[in-house]
């Protein structure tokens, strides 16, 4: 039995059309047909089973709704428009995709394809941007692990003081070129096989045949066959002209001319030689140095030997130029010259015996031997260089000159035999001779210092950054003579010497 609320609302419920069977019935949507009740309808005139929102029928017989203003303001958080919408609107007839990167007839990586046409430009498939966000998030978790943040830490401050390192060789007082202190601080570093590796694959082998870039003939005035005249029983030494290696000679091959002079008698001579027959567009120069005229003085590097007590400058500062005559280079850098060095009492390693060395004197003399079988300590040296073995021995070339080169006599520019070389001999009767050049070997250098007049000689330094012979003319200024090469392919500044040095070094002085 129901109750009256109960069938009050059952009666407002039935429908007019008779009773319904029961059970669940099929929905089916039905037009609306306008009823006797329709001006009587409750909720503003609008039917409690009519559809509301785009599906209402436009143009219905209901005026339009009157809605107060929502909170969540315009789209895209409030209510859909009305209207036809995606995907209910109308639909563009299918047609086939002719976008060649998609055909998949072509070469194209689809991961390249950024959308060109999107209204909001450019962009990347939602995919590729998720990678590219898990890739950026996998290297923050890498560098935040303790381990790896340590390593970074170590590698820092490594490449910090190799940055201070490099600048301060770079920066340092005493020439040389920047590829060439860069080498220098390497080798120091114990990276010698690299920079002798990089030499390797830049070197080239020296030319064969061809002639001279230069005339080897003396200028006018400057020829040795001029007559002197005997000072005060003085009497000059006008060296032999010597042969050339390289068969029969260009003009002023092997011709003496006079470089300097002192108190009118010629104290130093030069000449031009090509070292043999094969490379022979490469000339080495020889000069001839009379001790009765000039005098010796060794100096030492900045940085070979360094700092120390030696009482002596690794330049040659004003108010000491005057007549000074030449300068050549030194030996090894010391930790490979196989000996040691010494100047006005202070030693840099220890003089080994059977070393080659030349010895310095007070009286401003030098001698060349081995150390310990010709030559000794005495109250009377100021200055010891020793630089490997004798190259010229009692007037011979030992055997050895041609084994084990670059372990014996030093590594060059991509391990190449023929590179540039210089050494330093004496003769029977005390002249001293210096030889230096491009293209040469042990052997082609000692024959040099031989035919020269050497009976005893020992190599310098080689490459061509740390070879000169340099001469000096006054020019009306005494104090300050002008430095000039004496070979015109020679490298580096002739005024070197007349700034602090890196390598130690010889001075030559009118007596």
């Amino acid at each position: 039995m129901q109750r009256p609320a109960s069938r009050r609302a059952g009666r407002r419920n039935a429908s007019s059309y008779g009773p319904q069977p029961y059970g669940p019935q099929p929905y089916e949507p039905q037009p609306y047909e306008p009823g006797p009740y329709q001006a009587s309808r409750p909720y503003g005139g609008r039917g409690p089973y009519e559809p509301d929102g785009p599906y209402r029928p436009a143009g219905g017989p209901y005026p339009p709704q009157q809605t107060r203003p929502q909170p969540w303001g315009a789209p895209p958080y409030g209510p859909p428009p009305r209207g036809p919408q995606a995907p209910y609107g109308p639909q563009a007839p299918y047609e086939p995709d002719t976008d060649p990167r998609l055909s998949g007839d072509n070469d194209l990586d689809i991961e390249g394809f950024d959308y060109p046409d999107h209204p909001d430009g450019p962009v990347r498939p939602a995919w590729r941007q998720r990678r590219r966000r898990r890739g950026r998030g996998r290297i923050r978790r890498f560098f935040r692990r303790r381990t790896v943040r340590v390593i970074v830490a170590l590698i820092a401050v490594f490449c910090c003081w190799a940055a201070f390192s490099v600048g301060q060789a770079l920066a340092a007082p005493g020439g040389g070129s920047i590829s060439s202190k860069l080498a220098e601080w390497a080798r120091d570093h114990y990276l010698g096989p690299v920079v002798t590796f990089g030499e390797w694959l830049t070197y080239q082998p020296p030319k064969v045949g061809g002639t001279p870039g230069f005339s080897l003939a003396a200028p006018a005035g400057a020829q040795a066959g001029k007559k002197y005249k005997k000072v005060h029983g003085f009497t000059p030494i006008i060296p032999a002209r010597l042969s050339s290696p390289a068969g029969r000679p260009l003009t002023g091959e092997g011709s003496w001319r006079v470089l300097e002079t002192v108190k009118g008698e010629p104290a130093i001579f030069s000449t031009f030689l090509r070292p043999d027959k094969v490379h022979t567009s490469y000339v080495a120069g020889i000069v001839s140095l009379d001790q009765r005229l000039v005098s010796f003085q060794l100096h030492p590097g900045s940085e070979d030997p360094g700092p120390g007590n030696w009482k002596a400058q690794p330049w040659i500062p004003p108010g000491s130029r005057t007549g000074l005559l030449a300068t050549f280079n030194g030996g090894f850098k010391l930790n490979s010259a196989g000996g040691g060095f010494y100047l006005n009492g202070s030693y840099h390693g220890s003089l080994a015996d059977g070393a080659a060395t030349v010895v310095y004197y007070r009286n401003g003399t030098i001698k060349i031997g081995q150390w310990g079988r010709d030559l000794h300590m005495t109250p009377n040296v100021v200055g010891v260089r020793q630089n490997l073995k004798l190259i010229v021995d009692h007037g011979q070339i030992p055997a050895n000159v041609n084994q084990d080169v670059l372990g014996s006599w030093g590594a060059t520019l991509g391990g190449g035999y023929y590179v540039w070389r210089s050494g330093i001999g004496i003769t029977s009767g005390g002249r001293v001779i210096f030889v230096y050049g491009p293209g040469l070997v042990v052997q082609t250098l000692a024959d040099l210092l031989k035919r020269a007049g050497a009976v005893e000689a020992l190599q310098l330094d080689i490459n061509p950054e740390w070879m000169s012979f340099d001469y000096y003319k006054a020019e009306g200024t005494p104090v300050d003579p002008a430095p000039r090469a004496l070979l015109p392919t020679q490298q580096g500044s002739a005024y070197r010497y007349y700034n602090i040095y890196s390598r130690d070094f010889t001075a030559v002085y009118a007596r």
